[in-house]
């Protein structure tokens, strides 16, 4: 890896690339410490320390909803909208007929999320704001006659600081290296190491070598199972045009042990922290009974608690399956064989390599599901080892550190194979 940094550092091409995308990230750095005005430090603080929700909204922002900064959403609505459009592909025959006409059909879905993102931007800055004035941290927000405009410029200055997020993101993918969005969450992730380190060296020192023996071991085998894939062998038959021959070549169809990458923990701790939320707002109600219920639902979806993390872990595994099978679903690649002339040796094409092909990608999921499970109730393991579930990065955060890093050294070493090959042809 460092081998290939510098290689690419000699290329002046590369170099200026890797320069705007570290600019890039700076820009983003610095305006994440931006605040909105009128929020309090230490109500925001609070506020944090009781909702497990936020935490995962701040490391969509980048570490800037920590500070309620006007870059406090991040890209957490682009990422939304595109969740959103990936499933209703399946439902809608004009989102799936788009998805079929390469880049066109990309760039018009491309443009639909981001028309999405707005108003879900909007939206979500609406709850965040709403839920931080409950909480006593932001002054100055409400739709009374006299705090009418004030919230309404703080609603505009999160959805803009979220369009110009997906802005720097986009930047980085015309003229930097690696995928603007991921780069942009990555960022955020990594800055709160230091900070994570220094509240461990001086709290619990022995605990900072367990949790760093403890993210190398998940890194490898983060790297092992994103990495892993099951070779299904493809032959094309032979056709007969004129006096030329094409097809009869071998090749493969890569199916990943995880292919659906961190989703899952997504759905997975938005479902588990929805009943805790909700039954927040009712736990001091004047009704008895509603109030009992609601703090029967927050005892019992209580991070604390093991019934949390057993339901974790199997929602991540249902969820890991259900996004599997969706998006292998939308690539439909019997049909696509058979159009090509392709076939699986020993499987009939159509029906029977569906089939052979969803029963496969079943069994190897089993290993990637199981294994984002245990990713996800890492805290939880930890806490019972050493007392204390404070993890360098989260175990999301870790797979999305993990997944960038590759995805970006793939496409600085596809650049430079690229100039190789240039080169060599030159000569």
């Amino acid at each position: 890896m460092l081998r290939a940094i510098s290689n690419a550092w000699k290329l002046p091409d590369l170099r200026r690339r890797l320069v705007f995308t570290m600019i890039i990230l700076v820009v983003f750095r610095l305006a994440a410490h931006i605040p909105v005005p009128g929020i309090d430090p230490e109500g925001l603080r609070r506020i944090f320390e009781a909702n497990q929700l936020l935490g995962l909204l701040d490391m969509f922002s980048g570490g800037a909803m920590s500070n309620f900064s006007v870059m406090a959403m991040g890209v957490y609505p682009y990422i939304t909208a595109s969740i959103i459009l990936q499933l209703l592909q399946p439902l809608i025959p004009a989102l799936e007929e788009l998805s079929k006409e390469g880049e066109a059909g990309r760039n018009k879905l491309n443009q639909y999320m981001l028309l999405l993102t707005i108003p879900l931007a909007a939206l979500q800055g609406f709850s965040q704001a709403t839920l931080l004035q409950r909480g006593g941290a932001l002054t100055n927000f409400g739709f009374s006659r006299a705090t009418l405009l004030p919230s309404l410029a703080t609603l505009a200055t999160l959805t803009a600081g979220t369009m110009f997020a997906i802005w720097l993101g986009e930047l980085i993918d015309e003229q930097g290296i690696g995928n603007g969005i991921s780069l942009i969450i990555f960022s955020g992730i990594v800055a709160e190491i230091p900070g994570r380190v220094g509240a461990l060296i001086l709290g619990n020192l022995p605990g900072l070598f367990f949790f760093m023996l403890l993210t190398a071991v998940t890194i490898v085998g983060i790297v092992f199972i994103q990495e892993g894939q099951r070779r299904i062998p493809v032959q094309y038959a032979k056709r007969v045009r004129g006096t030329k021959i094409y097809g009869g070549q071998s090749t493969h169809i890569p199916l990943q042990v995880n292919s659906a990458g961190m989703i899952p923990l997504i759905f997975a701790v938005s479902i588990m922290l929805l009943p805790g939320v909700v039954s927040s707002y009712f736990v001091d109600s004047h009704i008895a009974w509603l109030a009992r219920i609601a703090r029967a639902v927050s005892s019992l979806f209580n991070s604390e608690g093991v019934f949390y993390w057993v339901l974790y872990f199997l929602l991540v595994i249902g969820f890991t399956y259900f996004y599997t099978d969706i998006v292998f679903q939308q690539q439909n690649l019997a049909e696509l064989l058979q159009r090509q002339g392709g076939f699986i040796p020993g499987i009939r094409p159509g029906k029977r390599t569906a089939d052979y092909l969803n029963g496969v990608l079943r069994r190897i999921t089993l290993v990637g599901a199981i294994f984002l499970g245990v990713v996800a109730i890492l805290p939880f393991l930890t806490r019972g080892i050493i007392g204390s579930g404070q993890m360098l990065v989260t175990s999301t955060g870790l797979l999305i550190v993990v997944g960038v890093v590759l995805d970006t050294m793939k496409q600085l070493e596809a650049q430079l194979l690229m100039r190789h090959y240039e080169g060599f042809i030159k000569r």
